[in-house]
C-alpha cells in the first residue's frame, strides 16, 4: 500500500480530523481573500488592508461550524448562509465568508436526496444574491452579488454529483455481491442435488448386492458340510455378485474424483436391457421371479431406462428381505400410450413393510420417478404381499431455465 492510500484509509477512518482540515484550510483562504482590495485603483489589487473585527468573527465562526458538517449538515448551513448574510450586508469591501457557505451547501447536496438539493440549493442561492443586491453596500449589478449566485450553484451542483456518482458504484456494488450470491446458492443447489443421486446410486447398488451377498453366504455355511458341491455354488454367486458390487460402487465412486484423478470408467448405466440378468442373479439367491414383457423395440431416454432399473432392483431386493422365505416375485414392463410401466409385485407373508426400520428404499424411488416426470404407486396387495407400480414417461421433458426438477 502507498503512502498515499494509507493517508486514505486513515483520513477515512478519523472523518472528524478531515473536516478539521477542511475547515483550517477554509478559514486560511477566507482571510487570504480578505486581503484583496477588489476596487482598486487598477481593478483588484493585493493591500495591506486588514479585515474588520467583525468579519474576522464571521469568517471564524463560519469555519468552526465546518468541523460539523457531516453530522448536522443543515444546520451548519444555516450558521454558514446567516454568517455570510451579515457580511453581505455589512462589510464593505466584503469578506469572502460565502466560501464556507458554498462548502457547507455542498454537504448538504452530498449527504440528501435531490428533492432536498434543489430545494435548500435555490433558497440558499435566491436569500445571499437578493440580500446582497437589494440591501448591500454595493450596486445590485456588482460582480460580487452575482459571484454569490455562481458559486452557491457550483457548490450545490457538485454535490449532486457525487452523491449520484456514490449511488451509482453502490448499486454496482449490491448487484455484484447479489449475482456472487445467487453463483453460490446454484452451487450449493447442485452440489446438494448431486449427492443426493448419488447417495441413491449407492443406496441401490449397496442394498442389492449385499443383500445377495448374505443370502449366498448364508445358502453356503448351512450346506458345507452336507452338500459341498450346493455351497461351491453358492460361493460362486457370492463372488460373482460382490465384483458386480465393487463394479457398480467403482462407476460411483468415479463421479468424486478430481480432474487430475483417472479417468471414471466408461461402461454406460445399466437399464432395462439387464432386467434378465437381474432377475437371473435373485434365482439364484432363491427368490422365484418371473418377468413379463411388452416394450421390445421402446427406446429409452438413459434417465427413465436408469429410473425404471432400479426400481425392479430395489422392489426385488426388498421382497427378497422383507417377504418371506416362500415368497414369490412378479415383474411386468408394459407400453401404454407415451409412458412405460413397470409393476413389481409378491406374494409374500412377511411381517415388515419395505422401509421399516429408517430405510431409504421406497422413498429413493419415488424421487427417482419424479425426478423424470413419473409416479410411483406402493402399497400391500389385497389377499396378501406387496405392489410397486411405476409410470414412466417414454421421453422426458426438458426443464425450463431457472427451473429444477
Amino acid at each position: 500500500m502507498s503512502t498515499l492510500d494509507r493517508a486514505r484509509c486513515s483520513l477515512k477512518a478519523h472523518p472528524m480530523a478531515l473536516d478539521a482540515a477542511i475547515a483550517a484550510g477554509v478559514l486560511a483562504c477566507m482571510v487570504a481573500g480578505s486581503f484583496a482590495v477588489p476596487h482598486g485603483a487598477k481593478g483588484v489589487t493585493w493591500g495591506v488592508r486588514v479585515p474588520d473585527p467583525l468579519g474576522l468573527v464571521l469568517m471564524t465562526l463560519a469555519a468552526a461550524a465546518l468541523v460539523l458538517r457531516r453530522r448536522f449538515p443543515k444546520s451548519v448551513l444555516a450558521v454558514t448562509g446567516t454568517a455570510s448574510l451579515v457580511e453581505s450586508l455589512t462589510g464593505d469591501p466584503r469578506a469572502p465568508v460565502a466560501m464556507a457557505a458554498v462548502v457547507a451547501l455542498y454537504t448538504v447536496a452530498a449527504t440528501t436526496d435531490r428533492t432536498t438539493t434543489w430545494r435548500v440549493g435555490l433558497l440558499t442561492m435566491t436569500v445571499l444574491t437578493a440580500a446582497a443586491m437589494l440591501a448591500g453596500p454595493m450596486p445590485w449589478y456588482a460582480q460580487e452579488n452575482l459571484g454569490l449566485l455562481a458559486w452557491t450553484g457550483i457548490g450545490a451542483t457538485a454535490g449532486d454529483a457525487v452523491r449520484s456518482r456514490r449511488a451509482v458504484v453502490q448499486a454496482i456494488r449490491e448487484r455484484a455481491e447479489r449475482a456472487e450470491r445467487t453463483r453460490e446458492e446454484e452451487a450449493r443447489r447442485r452440489v446438494a442435488e448431486e449427492r443426493l443421486r448419488i447417495a441413491r446410486d449407492l443406496h441401490d447398488v449397496v442394498a442389492h448386492h449385499i443383500a445377495l451377498v448374505n443370502v449366498q453366504a448364508g445358502v453356503a455355511a448351512h450346506v458345507m458340510d452336507r452338500r459341498p458341491d450346493q455351497a461351491k455354488e453358492a460361493l460362486a454367486h457370492v463372488r460373482e455378485a460382490s465384483r458386480s458390487a465393487l463394479d457398480e460402487l467403482r462407476a460411483t465412486v468415479g463421479l468424486l474424483r478430481q480432474s487430475g484423478d483417472p479417468e471414471a470408467p466408461t461402461e454406460p448405466a445399466p437399464g432395462l436391457s439387464r432386467l434378465d440378468e437381474l432377475a437371473g442373479t435373485f434365482r439364484s439367491a432363491g427368490l422365484p421371479v418371473e418377468v413379463a414383457r411388452t416394450d421390445h423395440g421402446t427406446e429409452l431416454p438413459a434417465a427413465v431406462d436408469l429410473a425404471a432399473y432400479r426400481c425392479i432392483q430395489e422392489a426385488l431386493t426388498n421382497v427378497r428381505k422383507h417377504a418371506g422365505a416362500e415368497a414369490r416375485a412378479e415383474v411386468s414392463v408394459v407400453r401404454v400410450g407415451g409412458s412405460i410401466e413397470v409393476t413389481v409385485v409378491d406374494d409374500g407373508a412377511g411381517t415388515g413393510a419395505p422401509g421399516d426400520g429408517g430405510g431409504h428404499g421406497l422413498l429413493g424411488m419415488r424421487e427417482r420417478v419424479s425426478a423424470v416426470g413419473g409416479t410411483l404407486t406402493t402399497g400391500p396387495r389385497h389377499g396378501g404381499g406387496f405392489r410397486v407400480h411405476a409410470i414412466l414417461p417414454v421421453t422426458t421433458r426438458k426443464t425450463a431455465p431457472g427451473e429444477t426438477a
